[in-house]
């Protein structure tokens, strides 16, 4: 049974990053809000991690900036409304903004890495 709020531990055992990143990006991020409790601790939503997971993959595996990740963000909530009510093209509601390559520095070192691949193979 899925649980309707959760801590900033559990939270952050879950993405895989430290308390002070989801506590940063949550000062960055207007999309990131989890409310608190009356003692003053953070409880985080589904949404709330929905969100986490996405800064996760834009930051750290996409190596986006935070500008670039909160424009990517920005972008996926205005395609959603734009696709409001209609499917895209595979067939789910979310379109897939994430699949064409949007940072030339970020393709670029890919590129290298997989050249030391090959190098290193030699």
């Amino acid at each position: 049974m899925e649980k309707l709020y959760y801590s900033i531990g559990e939270v952050s055992k879950l993405a895989g990053v430290e308390p002070h990143v989801l506590r940063y990006w949550e000062s960055v991020f207007s999309e990131l809000s989890p409310s608190k409790n009356r003692a003053g601790n953070r409880i985080y939503t589904q949404r709330d991690i929905d969100v986490i997971l996405e800064l996760k993959v834009l930051i750290k595996d996409k190596e986006f900036s935070t500008a670039g990740a909160r424009k990517a963000l920005k972008q996926r909530k205005q395609m959603q409304k734009q696709s409001a009510g209609s499917k895209s093209k595979t067939g789910s509601d979310m379109p897939d903004m994430f699949s064409v390559p949007v940072d030339l520095k970020r393709d670029l070192k890919e590129i290298r890495l997989l050249m030391q691949e090959i190098h290193d193979k030699l």
